[in-house]
């Protein structure tokens, strides 16, 4: 590895900015928060940087690495090349507040309108439930989820389209497939998914497969569920007759 390293990072705030090169040493083992660290603490003290455990668990130090949207905690310089500047940049999807760090609090927002979880009666004496271990495994995958919003960034129908009040995203999309797919849960969220959700709106590039760092199956295994769910609810003609003559 080189003894120093530059690094490109965009300074600025919701109003505008600019990427400014930094050059600052390297050894092994360092991540691209090491670097910023370094360069904050030696070169520019009001460089603004959002962290918190350095552990690839917090999913707070987001941006994009050379185009791609990555953890900077989790992004080794060996990876990289070296022999050209490391571009840093806040993520795309959202409204920087300065320098890399965005304004992501749409997200939580948005979260928000997602109906909580409702158990259905217990089905113990004890007050407790059963369930089987199959189903419980099913949705622990989602659980893994540390709100990064790298899928967020990502997924183009937020970063180009800019569809933020019809399409709630895959971090979302897979909060409703955890509890959707809960097996205690009895709440029909299908017409929120299928209109205020906008589950619809996603074509399964599965782009937000590939940037997640807990390597959830994001598409497969919550949004083409979903959408299966949405269609067989809402649009199957069988089904559609058989609530009619339940009504």
């Amino acid at each position: 590895m080189a003894n120093t390293a530059t690094f490109r990072i965009w300074r600025g705030d919701g109003h505008g900015g600019g990427l400014q090169d930094y050059t600052t040493e390297v050894s092994e083992g360092m991540v691209v928060l090491d670097a910023v660290h370094q360069i904050q603490a030696s070169q520019a003290h009001d460089l603004a940087v959002r962290w918190n455990c350095k552990a690839g668990k917090c999913g707070s130090c987001s941006a994009e690495v050379n185009g791609n949207p990555r953890l900077m905690c989790m992004t080794r310089l060996n990876q990289l090349n070296l022999s050209e500047p490391v571009t840093i940049e806040p993520m795309r999807s959202f409204q920087p507040i300065k320098d890399p760090v965005t304004d992501v609090s749409w997200n939580f927002r948005v979260k928000k309108t997602i109906k909580p979880f409702k158990p259905r009666p217990a089905d113990a004496p004890d007050g407790t439930w059963r369930m089987a271990q199959v189903d419980v495994e099913r949705v622990q995958e989602f659980r893994k989820c540390i709100e990064c919003f790298l899928c967020q960034d990502v997924c183009h129908v937020l970063r180009e389209h800019q569809m933020f009040d019809q399409f709630a995203g895959p971090r979302h999309l897979v909060y409703a497939a955890a509890l959707e797919m809960h097996p205690l849960d009895v709440e029909d969220r299908t017409r929120e998914l299928q209109s205020a959700h906008g589950v619809g709106y996603c074509n399964i590039t599965k782009c937000c497969t590939k940037v997640c760092p807990e390597s959830i199956a994001i598409t497969d295994n919550a949004i083409i569920p979903l959408k299966e769910r949405v269609i067989d609810r809402l649009y199957d003609p069988v089904a559609r007759l058989l609530r009619v003559l339940r009504a």
